[in-house]
């Protein structure tokens, strides 16, 4: 359920940590006033799972030189995508929501936070070996999207057990980081905390 801070004199809405959740996995197809913040977030995981696949090529065993400087390259024009994503959704913050005089400012930016809950969820995937990039699952005859089970994959080099172990981990960390998100938007709309918009 997401915040709503028209009541509160706000004009605008910060998503909730399960619509969040959702736009990591699939894009935003409705009218909201939040989607520039969505659409940022979803972007935000293609980037981080373009950034792991690209880290795992300049480590390879097989890796080349030149294919490390790729690499790097293509690391550097990501991190630059992010931190485009970052700044929209800071911007999306400095319109939307006024901000109370005298409220706690936050140590990040709505951005930073979102851009380490993408980061964490696509560590989450990976540990689960949902190492591709999430398609959008598909739609049932009523419009809404029909969930899809994916099927748990054990490399041969590491024992189910410790996948196991390792999603587990993941995945409670994620469930950290919403639970803080969904923590600083209860004070932001109750006037303790403030975004910093910097």
């Amino acid at each position: 359920m997401a915040i709503d801070y028209s009541g509160a004199g706000f004009g605008a809405e910060l998503p909730s940590p399960d619509t969040l959740l959702r736009a990591f996995r699939e894009p935003v197809n409705t009218d909201r006033r939040d989607r520039d913040v969505l659409e940022s977030a979803h972007e935000l995981v293609r980037c981080h799972e373009h950034r792991h696949h690209a880290l795992e090529t300049a480590h390879a065993a097989d890796a080349t030189p030149d294919d490390v400087a790729d690499s790097t390259h293509h690391i550097d024009r990501i991190d630059e995508r992010r931190a485009e994503l970052v700044a929209r959704i800071d911007e999306w913050v400095a319109v939307n929501i006024p901000h109370r005089t005298g409220a706690s400012l936050h140590t990040e930016t709505l951005g930073a936070v979102i851009d380490r809950m993408a980061a964490k969820w696509v560590a989450a995937q990976q540990a689960l070996g949902n190492t591709g990039p999430a398609n959008p699952p598909p739609k049932a005859v009523d419009g809404r999207a029909r969930r899809r089970a994916k099927a748990h994959r054990v490399s041969e080099d590491r024992p189910h057990r410790g996948m196991d172990t390792e999603a587990h981990l993941q995945w409670y960390r994620l469930a950290e980081l919403a639970d803080g998100y969904r923590d600083l938007i209860t004070e932001v709309a109750q006037h303790r905390r403030r975004l910093p918009t910097w």
